[in-house]
């Protein structure tokens, strides 16, 4: 069974940084595009960045750009998210997922794990 394992979460003040990882269980997923998503409490699920399978290409939502940053390293088929200058803004289940590219749906999803920042 496919699998995608985030981690790295935690509770930290306004201002502190984190980094995410999420893991998957198949090398297959080297050549997935990655992304990862948040949702809030009586929020809906939002995208915040992703990466195409080379790392070449990167997208962001308008709300992380130039605090947070995805990158990759497919020979650990890993994926992070560096979150620096957290805002309590940003408090929210954080969810990895992988599709066949940038321009297809995201259909593998991780558990998602719990960021939280305080002011």
């Amino acid at each position: 069974q496919v699998q995608l394992v985030e981690s790295g979460g935690g509770l930290v003040q306004a201002g502190a940084s984190l980094r995410l990882s999420c893991v998957a269980s198949e090398r297959t997923f080297s050549r997935y595009a990655m992304g990862w998503f948040r949702q809030a409490p009586g929020k809906e699920r939002e995208f915040v960045a992703a990466i195409s399978w080379s790392g070449g290409g990167t997208s962001y939502a308008d709300s992380v750009k130039g605090r947070f940053r995805i990158s990759r390293d497919n020979s650990k088929i890993t994926t992070y998210l560096q979150m620096n200058s957290l805002k309590p803004e940003d408090t929210a289940v954080y969810y990895c997922a992988a599709a066949i590219s940038l321009q297809r749906p995201f259909d593998y999803w991780g558990q998602g794990t719990q960021v939280t920042v305080s002011s």
